[in-house]
């Protein structure tokens, strides 16, 4: 048996398959940060017999995203509570008070994917840890991707749009729940988060468009 012979196409065929690589199984992890003059976290719950809705307007965080494999993209992002407005000051207030959020002990909400499920083109569900009001639970997050481009200024940007429901009861927000998990204000808040991606190039700095 010519063992140099076998070395040698062994070698041979890795430098092949390693010039072939990147045009076929490695794909690009584009990485995009959450621009937060264009992205917001919308809410709705239940306030007797109809809804009020809120936003907070202070998202942050980064998506990696991989269009060819979207199973491999993560994302890691984070809401200043301080941030909720409701249209009314005395209400934000008491949102913010120790009866609901305690913004003062808990500032910070934060979501770091763990999982991610295609569930159609451009659209799948999102799994991960979500940490509010000191709590951190296991959480799923249905999104979709709007879409990609250039923009104005010269830069490339991705829309995103996420839409989920949260039991406020299950972060210890329980305040005015009695035992039967009703109230003035109830228990399920509707999510849709809305983000504007800047996509970076690899410096560190915003892409820029040729």
């Amino acid at each position: 048996m010519n063992w140099r012979r076998i070395i040698f196409t062994a070698v041979l065929m890795a430098g092949v398959v390693s010039l072939l690589l990147p045009l076929t199984v490695r794909a690009e992890v584009e990485t995009y940060v959450i621009d937060k003059v264009h992205s917001m976290a919308n809410f709705k719950i239940r306030h007797l017999f109809s809804k009020v809705s809120g936003t907070f307007s202070d998202l942050n965080g980064t998506i990696w995203l991989d269009r060819n494999n979207l199973q491999a993209s993560r994302v890691d992002a984070t809401i200043n509570v301080y941030s909720i407005d409701t249209n009314h000051e005395k209400r934000d207030s008491h949102l913010r008070s120790k009866d609901f959020f305690h913004v003062d002990k808990y500032p910070i909400m934060r979501f770091v994917s763990t999982k991610v499920e295609v569930t159609g083109e451009n659209e799948g569900v999102m799994s991960g840890e979500l940490t509010m009001h000191g709590v951190t639970r296991p959480v799923k997050m249905p999104f979709k991707i709007l879409g990609f481009g250039p923009d104005p200024w010269g830069g490339y940007r991705g829309g995103f749009e996420v839409a989920t429901v949260l039991k406020r009861s299950e972060y210890g927000i329980d305040y005015g729940l009695n035992q039967k998990g009703s109230s003035a204000v109830g228990d399920e808040v509707e999510i849709n988060i809305l983000i504007e991606g800047i996509k970076l190039g690899p410096d560190g700095a915003p892409f820029r468009v040729q």
